[in-house]
């Protein structure tokens, strides 16, 4: 026998033809079962105002479908060839808004790669610690985001008297925008302060200041 033989032989003993449909049944089932929990967590630390259910269901199948092509990768030479060529000309368009939607799409694949191979202990054990991790930072609190001060002004001079009630009412500001006409001033202004009411209330205080609102954002955070 020479050593392409000995090669060749060691790459197909690679390869499990004699899958029986209780292994392949019971390796789907605990592959929906932890695709299930998987749609438990999502719901748990979904923080989106408009829940996904679609999404939602989609993980458990994702998981499934990944799994169901592994088996069939280790049942066959010719199969695997054939899934390499097939799935390399897929393309998905549908974009990921949120990052947590993305880590639960590598979730699921990552589960139904482990458990089409046959490491089932590793796909629950890993899910377990996953899980306590996400928990735990999903429990951290957040940073305070800045806020947005919208001043309208009737005198373009009060930029230094804005800027003294700023300086003496805030730990940080910083103007985002002037909008300056021959009749006025319009003002953005990205802040933090402790003391929102009176520090409206010194602002309203200047004279030539006309209207103001003081409002959040869900943009960046400023530390």
């Amino acid at each position: 026998m020479s050593i392409q033989d000995v090669l060749k032989k060691s790459f197909l003993n690679q390869f499990n033809s004699d899958l029986s449909t209780t292994s392949i049944v019971g390796t789907l089932i605990l592959t929906a079962l932890i695709g299930t929990y998987i749609f438990v967590i999502y719901r748990a630390v979904c923080r989106k105002a408009f829940y996904s259910k679609s999404f939602a269901i989609s993980l458990p199948v994702i998981s499934m479908i990944t799994a169901s092509i592994i088996i069939s990768i280790q049942s066959s030479v010719v199969i695997s060839l054939g899934m390499v060529g097939a799935l390399s000309i897929v393309r998905f368009r549908t974009a990921v808004k949120d990052p947590m939607d993305l880590a639960f799409l590598f979730w699921t694949i990552s589960v139904g790669i482990i458990c089409g191979a046959g490491l089932l202990e590793v796909a629950v054990e890993a899910s377990i610690l996953i899980t306590i991790v996400m928990l735990l930072l999903h429990f951290v609190p957040n940073v305070k985001p800045a806020l947005l001060l919208l001043v309208n002004g009737t005198d373009s001079k009060i930029q230094a008297e804005l800027e003294q009630v700023l300086k003496d009412g805030t730990r940080f500001y910083k103007i985002k925008s002037r909008n300056m006409t021959g009749t006025g001033i319009d003002m953005i202004v990205e802040l933090k302060t402790k003391d929102e009411g009176a520090l409206m209330e010194k602002v309203l205080a200047i004279p030539a200041v006309e209207s103001a609102t003081l409002m959040t954002h869900d943009g960046e955070i400023t530390y």
